[in-house]
């Protein structure tokens, strides 16, 4: 599900007065860094995932991410912020650095690296839907951004959070369960 277009006349209304721009603009490339993350960790979690019904189920979700991240590009875009590049990269190598961690097993992937995947891409989920709500508010005051563009990420961001929280739970579930022996 693509959001939607950005009307012409959307575009040519003014900003009203009363947003700090450059603190708005430290806070959107924070996100974008966050949103870099976020779709790094969600595509390589479904391809750790492959066909598996995890995977399937979070390739919608996982695309989206990456949809989203565009969205968020494009509203810094309309609102005149540019994107910091160290932000990005910071994003980008925070993710990698994240799947440096002792896992439990020497040579394959543990269960558990999957429900900390689920954990961190949940918390990413619900950090963009913050983001999201923060800027729906904004929009009563700035005309730039487009409320029902800004309704439905936020709506998407809350089918992400029940999808990647259904399988957060089972995935905990599985790999902390006991077994017979």
């Amino acid at each position: 599900m693509n959001a939607p277009a950005h009307s012409e006349a959307h575009k040519r209304r003014p900003a009203v007065q009363g947003t700090d721009m450059k603190l708005l603009g430290i806070y959107l490339n924070d996100h974008l860094a966050g949103a870099t993350a976020g779709t790094q960790r969600a595509t390589r979690l479904v391809r750790t995932a492959g066909g598996s019904a995890l995977g399937r189920a979070l390739g919608p979700v996982a695309a989206e991410i990456t949809e989203d991240r565009t969205a968020l590009l494009d509203i810094m875009r309309d609102l005149g912020v540019p994107v910091r590049l160290y932000k990005v990269c910071a994003g980008w190598a925070g993710e990698k650095a994240g799947r440096l961690k002792p896992n439990g097993r020497l040579v394959r992937r543990s269960p558990l690296g999957t429900v900390l995947d689920l954990e961190a891409l949940r918390l990413g989920v619900e950090g963009k839907a913050a983001a999201w709500q923060t800027l729906r508010r904004l929009s009563a005051a700035d005309e730039r951004l487009d409320p029902a563009r800004l309704d439905t990420l936020l709506e998407r961001a809350r089918q992400q959070q029940k999808t990647v929280e259904e399988w957060r739970i089972r995935q905990a579930e599985e790999a902390l369960a006991t077994t017979a022996g």
